[in-house]
This record gives structure tokens, C-alpha cells and sequence, in this order.
């Protein structure tokens, strides 16, 4: 069987049947962030994502840009987690008549939202590679009652995201600013029930939600908040690389959130298995949308 048969989540759930963990790792493979024990009040938080030239970025892509969102997916999954960012990991493949001053430039992308976010560089790995190629790992914590995984929508919880969807292709992919402030802010004051960041598109990444809490959702076209590069709605529920966070609340809990002075925008409940994943149109109209998104196989 070829990958291309089997599927990007095929293959992961093929490895994942394969590995065996000890008791400290809270959260293996199949969230944001791998969870493991740390401390009597804090868990390790490990992520990683690669960028590879010609799917993440194209030779003609600013290298400070390339850099910056090389870090910037990585601390978006601390994000999903609701966690702190303290370390990472920078590995880089380079063809070597690459200018010195080039990737000078990618290291200021990766530096300078290192530093925004208080986040150290401690170490990485170079070799010589046909196309750029850049792999990075954070290291996080998350107090442990703070955790925040996919796992946990109840049915009846309202359904919200952290900003604008879709079209982000254009220029908001290589932009984004990861939602960790805001992660912060709802753990801290309102415990969402399940949280992702949107980087497949948010029909797969809802998906991903709902297959860990068994249930299904309604989603409301006249709520989903297009960006001004959408070109429409499919844009925002497949075309991914927003980073937004998608995240459940209590319908109590979301009340309280509404009231205050944060943009985040409810876009539908979470409802029984059953409804899978249904989109009301502005017409009222109710339709079975296909959980897909992005995948690289």
C-alpha cells in the first residue's frame, strides 16, 4: 500500500498502534502537545512542525517571514494547550550556495517572536538538504489544572473562535500572531471545555473535536467570521493555516465570555453524534458538511 492509499491520518494512526509509553506521559500522540509529568503542579508541554520549501513557503517567500512562522505553528500548539511557551529547538536543512545573509535573515524571523514571546533558543541541529527545510520544537508548561486537551466538549456547549477564517494563503499563514495571550486568558478565567488551533481548516480541526468527545455540532454560516482574503466559505471551513483557536464552553460560561470586551465569536453548539458535523445556512437550511481539511498525503 502507498502512503498516498492510506492517508496522512492513516499513516499516524498506523505509528500510533505501534508505540508503546510509560506512565509519564499524560497525552502522547493525537493532540497539539504531547502532556508529560513534570512537577506536582506543572506538565511538560513538547510539540514540533516542519516547514518544508515548496508546501509551507515558496523560494520567492521573504526568509524572515519563513523563520517567523516556523516558530509561530509550534507555540500556536502550546497555544491549543493552554500553555507557556519557554523553550526551543531550531533545526535547519540548507542547500549549501545558500547567502549567509539569507539565513541571517530567517534567524531574525525566529528571534525577534522568540523574544515577543519570552520564549529561549536553546539549541538545534543544520544539515545540507536539497530544498530549506526547518523543523522546530518548543518546550511549555501547563499547570495541570489548567490543561486544556481536544477531549472534553459536552454536549450543549457553544462553540467559539478566537478570530477571523479563511484565505489565509494570501498572507495572513506567514503573519499570524500565535493565540497564547489569549489561551491564557480563557483558562484563567472560564475553563474551555476543548480547545485546537485551527491550522487544517475548521470543518477537519472541528472534526478532530468532536471525535475525541463522541459527539457532533451544528455550525452557523451567518456566525463564521470571514476574513477580508476569503473568498468565501469554504475558504474558511477547508482551506486551514489560520491558527485561530477553536475552543467549547459551557452555555453558562459562554454567556459570561459574550459580556466581555474580547472579540472572540461563537459560531455554533456542540450536539449529539448523530448530527455529525452540520452546517445551517443563512436560509436556515441544514446540511452534513464533510470533516476535511488540509492533509499532506
Amino acid at each position: 500500500m502507498l502512503i498516498s492509499k492510506l492517508g496522512e491520518f492513516g499513516l499516524i494512526e498506523r505509528l500510533k498502534k505501534k508505540i508503546r509509553v510509560d506512565s509519564s506521559v499524560m497525552k502522547g500522540i493525537g493532540d497539539d502537545c504531547a502532556v508529560l509529568e513534570f512537577d506536582r503542579k506543572n506538565y511538560l508541554l513538547a510539540t514540533c512542525d516542519m516547514l518544508i520549501e515548496g508546501v509551507d513557503f515558496t523560494h520567492r517567500t521573504d526568509p524572515y517571514l519563513i523563520g517567523r512562522k516556523a516558530l509561530a505553528v509550534s507555540l500556536s500548539d502550546i497555544a491549543a494547550c493552554a500553555g507557556r511557551a519557554r523553550y526551543c529547538l531550531v533545526s535547519l536543512g540548507l542547500a549549501a550556495n545558500t547567502p549567509v545573509s539569507y539565513v541571517d535573515r530567517l534567524t531574525r524571523g525566529i528571534l525577534d517572536l522568540a523574544k515577543r514571546f519570552r520564549v529561549n533558543v536553546v539549541g538545534g541541529d543544520l544539515s545540507r538538504a536539497e530544498q530549506l527545510t526547518l523543523d522546530v520544537s518548543v518546550l511549555g508548561l501547563v499547570e495541570k489544572n489548567n490543561l486544556t486537551l481536544r477531549r472534553g466538549a459536552k454536549k450543549g456547549d457553544i462553540i467559539f473562535v478566537t478570530g477571523e477564517l479563511g484565505g489565509s494563503i494570501r498572507g495572513k499563514h506567514l503573519k499570524f500572531t500565535p493565540r497564547l495571550k489569549e489561551a491564557r486568558f480563557l483558562v484563567e478565567h472560564f475553563k474551555p471545555q476543548a480547545m485546537i488551533d485551527i491550522s487544517d481548516g475548521l470543518a477537519q480541526d472541528l472534526g478532530h473535536i468532536l471525535k475525541e468527545g463522541n459527539s457532533g455540532a451544528f455550525i452557523y454560516e451567518a456566525l463564521i467570521p470571514l476574513s477580508g482574503d476569503a473568498r468565501n466559505l469554504k475558504d474558511a471551513l477547508y482551506g486551514g493555516e489560520d491558527f485561530e483557536l477553536l475552543f467549547t464552553l459551557p452555555l453558562k460560561s459562554a454567556k459570561r465570555l459574550l459580556r466581555t470586551d474580547h472579540r472572540f465569536k461563537p459560531i455554533g453548539e456542540i450536539t449529539d453524534k448523530k448530527h455529525g458535523l452540520t452546517l445551517v445556512n443563512k436560509a436556515g437550511r441544514l446540511s452534513r458538511i464533510p470533516m476535511k481539511g488540509f492533509r499532506h498525503f
